[in-house]
């Protein structure tokens, strides 16, 4: 398959800066917003008005979308595509295993090939290419996609080849992110009950045992200096949670403490509707 053009629909905080990636990486790219596309397409791609448009322009679209309610009628779009340009879809999005392998079933019985490959490292690992790409799918595909793929991530992991192998690592991933940041939050809101300094606690965390992302990263780029800006919603968080704890039911694994954390989170995502999701330290600290 040949790739003369990239379709990407779904250009919020994560989507915009793919797409800006791919436009740098020399792309001809068409791109699409439900929410309005002029003021978040990149410079130097091309409007498109529909996804069914872009289906029409592009020879693989790429989707960025916040749930599996979202993909299916993007997907269905594309589908109504007259006449048909776009190949193959790569979702980026995080919709749950089951919506993968839906999706992928009702694209593949119209000839369109599907892509599971959600992707993490928020908006700065989105902005620099450094997100990892959790690629579900034929070794022959990801060799004929890595051009586009290598545009937006430096880290693409071939992590199986059925869709939803893709969506079950990324869920398992934002559930330990999940656990991180909450567990975090508590652990500093204790700490700073007893005279200890935030930014002296997150040295000695992450020269410990104790390091993780949320003390790496989300602590002292976005709650130690008050930001909160990781432009992630805690009803995205909520979302991704939710769709754990059902995969696991029907896994029939574990769920004692994926049970506990996603409380947690409902009832911050209740108080704090769509806040962003690193404000739950001090959803945490305050004890609301």
């Amino acid at each position: 398959m040949t790739i003369d053009r990239v379709g990407f629909i779904g250009l919020g905080a994560m989507g915009s800066r793919m797409a800006k990636n791919l436009v740098a990486g020399g792309f001809d790219l068409i791109g699409f917003d439900g929410a309005g596309t002029a003021g978040r397409l990149p410079a130097g791609a091309t409007e498109g008005n529909s996804a069914k448009h872009v289906g029409e322009a592009a020879d693989v679209a790429l989707l960025s979308l916040p749930d599996g309610a979202a993909s299916a009628a993007v997907t269905a779009e594309l589908l109504r595509s007259r006449p048909r340009r776009v190949r193959v879809v790569v979702d980026t999005s995080t919709i749950g295993v089951t919506a993968a392998r839906q999706i992928s079933a009702r694209l593949r019985e119209a000839g369109l090939g599907y892509v599971d490959a959600p992707v993490s490292g928020g908006i700065a690992g989105a902005a620099n290419a450094t997100i990892a790409l959790m690629f579900s799918g034929g070794a022959d595909e990801l060799e004929r996609l890595r051009p586009v793929l290598g545009a937006i991530s430096k880290r693409c992991f071939h992590v199986g080849t059925e869709p939803g192998q893709g969506q079950a690592m990324k869920l398992l991933n934002n559930y330990r992110s999940a656990v991180a940041l909450a567990a975090t939050s508590e652990a500093v809101s204790f700490g700073l009950t007893q005279g200890l300094d935030m930014k002296g606690m997150l040295d000695v965390l992450n020269a410990s045992s104790g390091q993780n992302t949320a003390t790496s990263d989300k602590f002292p780029n976005r709650i130690l200096p008050g930001l909160y800006n990781a432009q992630f919603r805690n009803t995205l968080m909520l979302k991704d949670l939710m769709l754990y704890g059902e995969n696991v039911a029907a896994a029939g694994t574990s769920s004692d403490v994926s049970r506990a954390v996603l409380e947690i989170w409902r009832r911050f995502a209740t108080v704090e509707p769509d806040a962003d999701f690193t404000r739950i330290f001090a959803f945490v600290r305050d004890r609301r």
